[in-house]
């Protein structure tokens, strides 16, 4: 009955060592109100200057969604009164941002593509934080002038799957040209969903509700959900009108639920005005072709994964879809190992190794570590299941993996006179089972590898046992 229509605002704190307008430094976690000065606390007569690094990232993320780079932008002054902005106004771009008109093509469920519209991505410095302890509240000033990119999308989205699509895909680039971390749970990746519905087939856009305090993909997806389906019993039961109006709603992730937390200003209420203490932004021709040139993103290396190792689009979307993750199985190709086995190696045993605050980034078994150790499973020196020992130890202490194979005994063994000696000691201790299996009871095969390989303690080659014991057992 209902089409869904989302628009989203992406708030990404870019990762330079300084804010936006002054020399404080960006660092998370610092002692509250330390990482502060009088420009960034707007003390009276302290004048903002603009950090470059701020242009370059934004010209590199205008490349990348292939969009508008405007080689002059402006900034202008949004008023508001908040606890968190003590100069109560920000500095933003409304009139002439400096990246326009982008697009983004996002992977549907059903194995189509859509492709996205990006309206603006926009330079704003971010506003301080609010700490709510009981009763109490405090107000933190370290992020205050953090430089953002807002990125705004047009309302092209129509349900929460989506919608995760594209942040995830969004979430990628951020990594990819390394321009921002992109922690939700830090704050620096923070989504705005604006959401409205309209019946099936009617162009028009109705009331949108934005959604705010949502930090997981997970609790997005479900934001948009109850909001969609507050939007459509009000629409149902007569009362959308009266009861679906433009205003900004939290998210309870408890109760599963959407409440107002005030009404929607529109731009006349922020009283927007050119800023009066800024010059004009000048992206100059050196500054464009230098930062323009932007490393492989995760769609082409995505192909170019496909075609150069052979392997399958969803192992590569896989592979690809973290930049640590596509970093780390390159460097482990370059042992000269199969795609197959690479990606088993990093996606199922190590991946499944880590716990608590390990991750890729971190891991005890890096990339040449384990890249080398998939090369002695396939230079036969060691078997499969040896070489998950292996890992385990790895995992715990750093050593050599040739010196831990020799440590834990392992090595496998492919001499084919000691493979026969104990397959022979192995026919000769169960002449039972040796007449069932040439009477026709074929399964008993599978017996005897499995005790030549518990007499060699797992080191013996199975292909080798296979041979083997198949001619011997005739």
């Amino acid at each position: 009955m209902f089409e869904v229509v989302i628009g989203l605002e992406v708030h990404v704190q870019l990762n330079t060592k300084t804010k936006l307008f002054c020399s404080c430094p960006t660092s998370f976690n610092h002692k509250q109100n330390t990482n502060t000065c009088p420009t960034c606390l707007a003390l009276p007569g302290a004048l903002p200057v603009l950090n470059k690094e701020v242009l370059h990232k934004s010209i590199m993320l205008g490349t990348a969604i292939d969009a508008t780079i405007n080689k002059t932008s402006f900034f202008d002054r949004k008023s508001y009164f908040y606890p968190d902005s003590p100069s109560a106004f920000q500095i933003t771009q409304l009139y002439t941002p400096i990246v326009e008109r982008g697009t983004l093509e996002i992977d549907l469920e059903d194995g189509s593509k859509k492709t996205i519209r990006i309206n603006r991505a926009h330079i704003e410095a971010d506003a301080g934080k609010n700490i709510h302890e009981g009763d109490i509240s405090k107000v933190d000033l370290n992020r205050g002038g953090t430089p953002l990119l807002e990125i705004v999308s047009e309302p092209d989205l129509s349900n929460g799957d989506e919608v995760v699509a594209y942040l995830k895909k969004l979430h990628s680039i951020i990594r990819y040209l390394d321009i921002g971390d992109a922690n939700m749970q830090e704050g620096s990746f923070r989504v705005d969903v604006n959401v409205s519905i309209r019946p099936k087939g009617d162009k028009k856009l109705y009331t949108r509700v934005e959604v705010k305090n949502i930090n997981s993909f997970k609790f997005i997806q479900k934001a948009i959900e109850v909001e969609v389906t507050r939007q459509s019993e009000a629409w149902e039961d007569g009362v959308y009108e009266k009861e679906i109006s433009q205003e900004t709603r939290l998210f309870d992730q408890v109760k599963q639920e959407t409440r107002s937390m005030r009404g929607k200003e529109e731009a006349a209420d922020y009283r927007y005005f050119p800023e009066p203490d800024l010059l004009k932004v000048v992206v100059t021709d050196e500054m464009f072709e230098k930062y323009s040139k932007i490393p492989e993103l995760p769609d082409a290396k995505r192909d170019r994964f496909v075609k150069e190792y052979g392997m399958n689009e969803y192992n590569s979307g896989v592979i690809t879809s973290s930049v640590e993750i596509a970093h780390f199985f390159e460097t482990m190709m370059k042992e000269g190992i199969t795609a197959k086995n690479a990606i088993t190696w990093l996606t199922v045993e190590l991946l499944a190794r880590f716990k608590g605050d390990i991750n890729i980034t971190n891991s005890p078994v890096d990339a040449n570590k384990l890249g080398f150790l998939v090369k002695r499973i396939e230079d036969k020196t060691i078997s499969g299941k040896a070489a998950k020992e292996v890992l385990d130890y790895l995992m715990n202490k750093d050593e050599d993996i040739d010196a831990v194979i020799e440590i834990l005994g392992l090595k496998q063994v492919s001499d084919s006179g000691a493979i026969e000696s104990m397959c022979d000691e192995i026919i000769s201790a169960n002449p039972e089972k040796v007449e069932q299996y040439k009477g026709g009871k074929e399964k008993l095969f599978g017996f005897f590898v499995g005790q030549v390989m518990k007499a060699s303690k797992g080191t013996a080659n199975p292909q080798a046992v296979n041979e083997i014991l198949k001619v011997k057992l005739g």
